[in-house]
């Protein structure tokens, strides 16, 4: 499908339709208007509308959707829909790309497959150390594209990773992993271009995480010191 670029996403004018009800925070589709009375329907998180909780710092979830995004670029994954911070009707907030989904498709079976999209995501989630990866999170189109989406919750500086994803748990990073995650060490390092969105123990964490993966070489084992897998999983 064909991905907006981000000065549009950022800068286009954003109208409110509704909202997703089965959210947790406040989650609102919305849709920005391109010109000529074109209009790209995308997902608005203000940050005003997120609950508090209990281990994560307020008002930092949209941060942390925007800093996914930049961490599935930099990887070259690219499993992540265009997200940037903007203002909206309701403040600021994270607006993204909203994505169609082939209602046929068995997300369940897709996601405990070995699919390289999924191993791409498995690997992304790991990075970022995501805490929310359910079955529902896994976005699949009529094209046979996966994008992940809901990645507020992630960036934690304690291991927190819960997910659906575990088949590839022991498993050896081919040499294209290693040079994913190499450089985008080397560019989170010298760039500091998550400065904005995340605490400087949080970068520190993830640069942990990255070098972790490189020195163990596998994916993450579940941990038996947490809870491995998101609930409800769906």
């Amino acid at each position: 499908m064909d991905l907006i670029d981000l000065e549009t996403l950022k800068n286009a004018p954003l109208t409110v339709v509704g909202r997703l009800v089965d959210a947790s925070n406040a989650t609102l589709f919305a849709t920005i208007n391109i010109g000529t009375n074109e209009e790209i329907p995308v997902v608005y998180k203000p940050k005003a509308g997120e609950r508090p909780l209990w281990d994560f710092p307020h008002e930092t979830l949209a941060n942390r959707e925007v800093a996914a995004y930049e961490i599935s670029e930099l990887l070259g994954f690219r499993c992540v829909p265009p997200t940037v911070l903007r203002e909206g009707p309701y403040g600021i907030g994270a607006v993204q790309q909203w994505i169609d989904v082939d209602e046929s498709a068995d997300v369940i079976e897709i996601g405990q497959s070995d699919l390289p999209q999924i191993r791409s995501l498995a690997l992304f989630d790991a990075v970022i150390n995501n805490t929310d990866r359910k079955f529902g999170h896994i976005l699949v189109t009529s094209a046979e594209e996966i994008f992940g989406c809901d990645h507020g919750v992630s960036f934690h500086t304690e291991d927190k990773l819960r997910t659906v994803i575990w088949q590839f748990a022991g498993k050896e990073l081919d040499l294209n992993e290693r040079n994913a995650l190499q450089k985008s060490s080397e560019e989170l390092s010298r760039r500091g271009m998550l400065e904005p969105l995340l605490s400087t123990k949080e970068i520190e964490a993830l640069l942990g995480r990255i070098e972790r993966l490189l020195t163990e070489n596998q994916f993450p084992f579940p941990s038996d010191e947490w809870p491995a897998i998101p609930w409800p999983p769906v």
